[in-house]
């Protein structure tokens, strides 16, 4: 009996010391796997995927390797940071007369491909042109659009277009690359 309670007593002890220590010691490893996570990429981005503020027309198009026509106009774009590859948006209207002389100038793998209706089902893209204040070319009518290139040269991953007939002399050129 009292080997019984001289157990129980050593029990007492040592399981509540034993949790103590092991809490000790995996204490600051979790606490260094949190600020890790917490700095890094997030710190770049604030939050990820994030869209960059100073993102502007020439920056994305640089990176996009585009040179604007001369006569475009309503020009916008995006650049949405993301954890291994960023997102780039750009989108501007052009005289109906001057697409085609613009897409040729980017040679699409394969040329362009007519599509008269929307399509039934749009998924949310990750980089979505709303972020714009456009409509996603999936869900509009009448438009032309292929892949660019994937891969591309450079730091492209890939380059996609889409032109959409706006009226009888003026059409928005849509691209969307990952970078």
């Amino acid at each position: 009996m009292a080997r019984t309670l001289q157990c129980f007593r050593w029990k007492r002890v040592v399981l509540p010391v034993g949790v103590v220590a092991a809490l000790c010691l995996t204490g600051p490893v979790l606490a260094a796997c949190s600020g890790a996570a917490e700095s890094g990429t997030a710190d770049r981005t604030g939050e990820v995927p994030g869209w960059d503020d100073k993102a502007t027309p020439a920056t994305v198009s640089r990176q996009m390797n585009i040179d604007f026509p001369s006569k475009a106009a309503d020009i916008r774009a995006a650049h949405q940071n993301g954890l291994q590859d960023d997102g780039l948006l750009l989108a501007f209207t052009l005289p109906t007369s001057g697409v085609n002389a613009f897409v040729e100038q980017l040679r699409p793998e394969g040329g362009l491909r007519q599509r008269d209706e929307p399509r039934k089902s749009v998924a949310k893209p990750m980089t979505p042109f709303s972020h714009l204040g456009l409509p996603e070319p999936e869900s509009l009518p009448d438009v032309q659009e292929g892949q660019v290139c994937a891969p591309c040269s450079g730091d492209l991953n890939s380059l996609a277009i889409a032109v959409h007939r706006l009226d009888d002399s003026e059409s928005r050129v849509y691209l969307r690359a990952v970078d």
